[in-house]
């Protein structure tokens, strides 16, 4: 299935686990990895399993998941590499679907500035899931950035079907509004500038 979908994600997580879980069960001698002290070994030869999974998918045109994943798995010890990988990602997904998983991997990891840049720098709102804008403003909070956040807010008008959208904006909406009354309250400091 994978080769001919490497973005099937059900295939992939699937595949993914049943080789995680055969590198974990023995070390690189062929001997089982047991015990407690052996956990973050099992770890390490799960994450090298699905790697090698990754990147051989990868190497298809359209594939998109498999170089989400790679990022998700480098994010840590890699970060130039993790978001060139993204990018790509992004790039090679017209939906957006790549885009939006790829704020979630940055924004799980703790980099609303990165997630910003790379959905700043891909996201066609007229076009793509408008979860890439949750992800977007979300970052701008995060990155303690509320006006830029409320511009970003504002770029889900070009989406074409606003009442499919309009539980998303009012739920972004009422983030935004307490972000900026908590930058008002006294005592509180803006970053912005």
């Amino acid at each position: 299935m994978l080769s001919d979908d490497p973005n099937n994600v059900r295939a992939f997580q699937a595949l993914a686990e049943i080789v995680g879980h055969r590198a974990a069960a023995s070390g690189p001698d062929g001997d089982p990895l047991t015990g407690p002290a052996n956990e973050v070994a099992k770890q390490r030869a799960a994450d090298l399993a699905v790697w090698s999974l990754g990147e051989e998918l990868a190497g298809h045109p359209k594939a998109w998941y498999p170089l989400v994943e790679l990022a998700r798995l480098s994010v840590r010890h890699d970060h130039e590499g993790t978001l060139r990988r993204l990018a790509t990602a992004a790039e090679r997904d017209p939906s957006g679907e790549a885009l939006a998983e790829g704020l979630a991997v940055l924004r799980d990891a703790g980099l609303p500035s990165e997630a910003l840049g790379l959905g700043i720098g891909h996201w066609r709102p007229k076009e793509q899931t408008p979860e890439i804008g949750r992800h977007i403003v979300h970052a701008a909070l995060e990155a303690d950035r509320p006006m830029e956040a409320k511009m970003h807010l504002k770029s889900l008008d070009l989406y074409p079907d606003q009442e499919a959208i309009a539980p998303l904006r009012a739920e972004l909406a009422r983030a935004v509004a307490q972000a900026e009354q908590h930058v008002s309250e006294p005592g509180a400091r803006s970053t912005e500038s």
